[in-house]
This record gives C-alpha cells, sequence and structure tokens, in this order.
C-alpha cells in the first residue's frame, strides 16, 4: 500500500529514510522499497472544497443582503412584518427539519461530500435559532427573559448533536450555553456591570473552568467521546480568552473607570494569567496532552506581548521595539529548534 503524502511530508520521510540508510539502521533494498511506496499528492481538492463551501456560504448572505435594497423585495418584507411570530417559527421549524433530513439522507447517500453536507446541516442550525428565536417573541411576555431562549437551544442544539452524531451541531451548543450563562448572569443583575462583584471576562474564566472541570468528570462516559475533544477545545478558549480580557481590563465593568487607571494597576491579573497558562503547559508536557500544551504554550505568549504592548509600545522606539520583537521570537525559534534535535536525538539513540 503506497502512502499518499503531500510534498513536504514526503521531502521530509525521504530525507529521513536517507538519513537512516547512510547511519546503517536500513540496508539500501528496504529505503529503496520505503521511497518506492511514497506518493506525492496532487492538488488538495479538498481543501478548495471546504473553502468554497464558506465562500458560497457568505456570497449567499452578500446577495440576500443585495436583493433587499431592491424596492419589490423591501415591500415583500415590509408585508413579512405582520405575519404572526407563531407562522414564522413554524415555517422555520419545516425548514429546519427538511435541512437536518435531507443532510442526514446525503450523509449516508454520499458520505465522501464531506462539506456540502455539512453546509446543509449548518442551514438546519440556522433555521433552528430562527424557529427558537420567533417561538420566544410568540410567548414573550415583556420581561426580556431571553436567556431561556439560549438555555431552549442548548437542549435542542445538544439533542440534534447527539442524534445526528454531528459535532458541527455541538459546537453550537456550547456556544449556546456560553451565550446562556452570559445573559442570564446579566438578567440576574438587572444588566448592571456586576454579579456576584465580578464583570463579564471574570465571570467566563469561572465558567471555562466549570466546563473544564465537567469535561475531565464525564471523560469515560461512553455517550460523550464523540464529543469530548471538541468541548475540551471549547471550554480551553471560553477560559483562555477570558483570562485574555481580564489581563487587559482587569475587574472593571465600565470603560470609563478602566481608561481613568494605569494599566500597571492591573499587573497582578496578568501574572495570574500566565501563571494559569505555564500551568497547563506543564501538564500538557507532563501528561503528554497535546491539547493542554500547546493552549499553555500560545496564551503564555499572548499574555507576555500584550503586556509588552500595553507597558512599552509608547515608550520606545518603533525600530527599537520591533527589533526586540524580532529578537524574541529568534530565540524562541532558537530554543524550539534545540528542543527539536535533542528529541530526534534521544529517539535515535533508543532506536
Amino acid at each position: 500500500m503506497k502512502l499518499d503524502l503531500d510534498k513536504q511530508e514526503s521531502e521530509f520521510l525521504i530525507k529521513t529514510i536517507a538519513q537512516w540508510e547512510k547511519d546503517g539502521l536500513l540496508n539500501a533494498e528496504t529505503a529503496e522499497n520505503l521511497r518506492n511506496s511514497i506518493t506525492v499528492k496532487g492538488f488538495d481538492w479538498m481543501r478548495l472544497a471546504k473553502y468554497s463551501f464558506w465562500i458560497a456560504l457568505f456570497c449567499g448572505i452578500v446577495a440576500f443582503g443585495s436583493l433587499i435594497i431592491n424596492d419589490t423585495i423591501v415591500r415583500w418584507i415590509k408585508s413579512l412584518y405582520y405575519t404572526p411570530d407563531v407562522v414564522i417559527s413554524i415555517v422555520s421549524c419545516i425548514a429546519a427539519v427538511a435541512f437536518f433530513y435531507y443532510g442526514r439522507l446525503m450523509e449516508k447517500k454520499r458520505p465522501e461530500k464531506v462539506f456540502s453536507n455539512e453546509a446543509l446541516i449548518f442551514t438546519g442550525v440556522l433555521f433552528t435559532a430562527c424557529c427558537i428565536a420567533y417561538l420566544g417573541k410568540t410567548f414573550d411576555n415583556g420581561s426580556h427573559h431571553f436567556s431561556i431562549l439560549f438555555l431552549i437551544s442548548v437542549f435542542v442544539y445538544g439533542f440534534l448533536g447527539w442524534r445526528f452524531n454531528s459535532r458541527l451541531i455541538w459546537l453550537f451548543a456550547l456556544i449556546s450555553l456560553g451565550s446562556w450563562f452570559g445573559t442570564e448572569t446579566g438578567y440576574q443583575t438587572k444588566w448592571s456591570h456586576y454579579f456576584l462583584g465580578m464583570n463579564y471576562p471574570l465571570r467566563f474564566v469561572g465558567f471555562g473552568a466549570i466546563l473544564l472541570a465537567a469535561c475531565y468528570a464525564l471523560k469515560k462516559q461512553k455517550w460523550i467521546q464523540y464529543f469530548w475533544e471538541l468541548t475540551y477545545v471549547i471550554g480551553l478558549l471560553y477560559l483562555f480568552l477570558s483570562l485574555w480580557m481580564l489581563s487587559i481590563f482587569g475587574n472593571y465593568g465600565e470603560l470609563d473607570a478602566w481608561w481613568q487607571i494605569k494599566q500597571i494597576s492591573l499587573f497582578y491579573w496578568g501574572i495570574i494569567s500566565a501563571v494559569v497558562a505555564g500551568g497547563f503547559m506543564f501538564y500538557g508536557l507532563k501528561s503528554n496532552d497535546i491539547i493542554a500544551r500547546e493552549f499553555g504554550i500560545t496564551f503564555l505568549i499572548i499574555f507576555l506581548y500584550t503586556k509588552y504592548f500595553e507597558y512599552f509600545w509608547n515608550e520606545t522606539n518603533m525600530a527599537v521595539f520591533f527589533s526586540i520583537l524580532a529578537a524574541s521570537f529568534w530565540l524562541i525559534g532558537r530554543k524550539a529548534e534545540k528542543i527539536w534535535n535533542l528529541k530526534g536525538k534521544d529517539d535515535k539513540d533508543s532506536i
């Protein structure tokens, strides 16, 4: 069986085989057989298909936006204004069911059409959101407690994601869960800037931590295995993006109050964020958790450079500033290269 690799992968593997042959780890015949088992991929049609469908969706939105400029379309949309909310909700529900059914049918009949099938499922997700939104308008009593709609979306998308075995729908369930948390805490405080003394970034640090704790608690449950990694990644995103915003704004809920303070006074939030990132990095290295390691390293660098921009951008000459950035990234690259070479040497010695 031949290995179908892209150009960069094939070049790396051929160089590796040549080095093994040179070191006497492979004889000439085996090395030649290995080289003959490698084929270089042609044009990446799958990536083109993926981007094409995303562009198609974007163009569809633009086309819709262009249509509503037309006077005839505007008059038709105005007539829809008087359509009862419950009718729009029912129509959206029927459309969502149709797209989900057809998308599921196409997954079974033409499983190779990954991106076109996902586009159908994504359209069904949008109609589901429309259905829930207008259902909420139908039964709205003036309380504006619309966080309930996000909570309903969590269960609807969660069930659909599990039923259709779709990570895309499950992703919307996780997004809806975060939206429910943010709007519910806002509603409970009558949309004030603080909930139990916490602004929005600090609240979502706790939310991300709880989601990650739930991930670890449910890790061995069979029903979540297919969605566990995605849930883990989204939990880390909630946590680290919130920490990043917290390192910039601190626990301030109003921009006017934040503008009055010096950024250096928020240094401790930056330290806490860096410690959390460092902790995940070391945990990932120790436990071979690639996701935790990459998130830790990436956001540790983001936190450090965010602080650098905050504290030294105005005080440092632009040429000097970017020279320091270039030198620091060069040092990071050299260190990474050294670690990679040491690892390669250890692997070679162990053979």
